[in-house]
Order: C-alpha cells, then structure tokens, then sequence
C-alpha cells in the first residue's frame, strides 16, 4: 500500500471512528457509552451500542450505579445484529469507541472481522491480546 493509500485509509477509519462516537450517544447507559459500526466494502452493514436486550427496561445500572449482568456491550449489538441480516460480517471492520474485553473478542473472532479500529482502551487489555493472538489488525486512534 502506497503512503498515499495509506493516509486515505487513515482519514477513512478516523470517519468511522467519529460516527461510532456519534451512535455511542443512542446508548441509556449512564456510566459508560460505547458506540460500534461494521463496515464491510466501504458499506456499513451494522452498527450498535451498549445497552439493554431489546424488550427490557432502558435502564444499564442498578441501584449502586453498577452495569446490570445483561447489559450488551456495543460490538455485540452490533455483531448479532449483522447475524440477523442477509450480511455477513466476514472480512469486515469493526469501529468501536473501546477497545473489546475478551468475551466480545471472542466474538469478533467467530464472526470472521478482520480488523478492529478502536479510540479509547477499556480497562483491562486481554481482548485486544486475544485479537492479535487471532492474527486480527488492531489499531489504535485517538479522536
């Protein structure tokens, strides 16, 4: 790839980046808000954000402001989602604005994503460890 190439694809994935940012702020989690966008062929094919299973209250934390257990995390959504559809999330890139903990790296790496491009790093690392143990790019931007 030419360095012209490469800067194009630099100021693509800074895009994406910002409109995960963007679709972050659909999320009713008060502590937390994580927005992610699959992108495949120049297309997104999915998106999400950390929240609730559809049908349940609209309410992420419980009385001690902790994340209730079943609260999805925004790749997540965003990988089952694309599950539900007539796409496939093979070869695509995840845009996300934290870095996945190693549940959701599990995932990623099910469903065929090829690359992660995240902003911000989640508390513990082991998820962007297993990505690249899975031979999956990961990069990290700041926005």
């Amino acid at each position: 790839m030419s360095s012209k190439d490469k800067k194009k694809q630099l100021d693509i994935d800074f895009r994406y980046l910002r409109m995960a940012a963007i679709w972050s702020e659909n999320s009713y989690c008060k502590r937390r808000k994580v927005g992610a966008l699959l992108v495949k062929d120049k297309m997104i094919i999915s998106d999400g954000y950390n929240g609730t299973p559809s049908g349940f209250e609209n309410e992420c934390e419980d009385e001690n402001n902790t994340s209730k257990s079943y609260v999805l995390h925004a790749e997540a959504n965003a990988i089952t989602k694309v599950a539900k559809s007539n796409n496939s999330s093979e070869g695509a890139t995840l845009y996300i604005t934290s870095s996945p903990c190693i549940e959701c790296a599990k995932l990623i790496i099910q469903s065929g994503i090829k690359k992660v491009v995240y902003s911000e790093l989640y508390r513990l690392d082991d998820g962007i460890n297993l990505l690249k143990r899975a031979n999956i790019e990961v990069i990290f931007l700041e926005v």
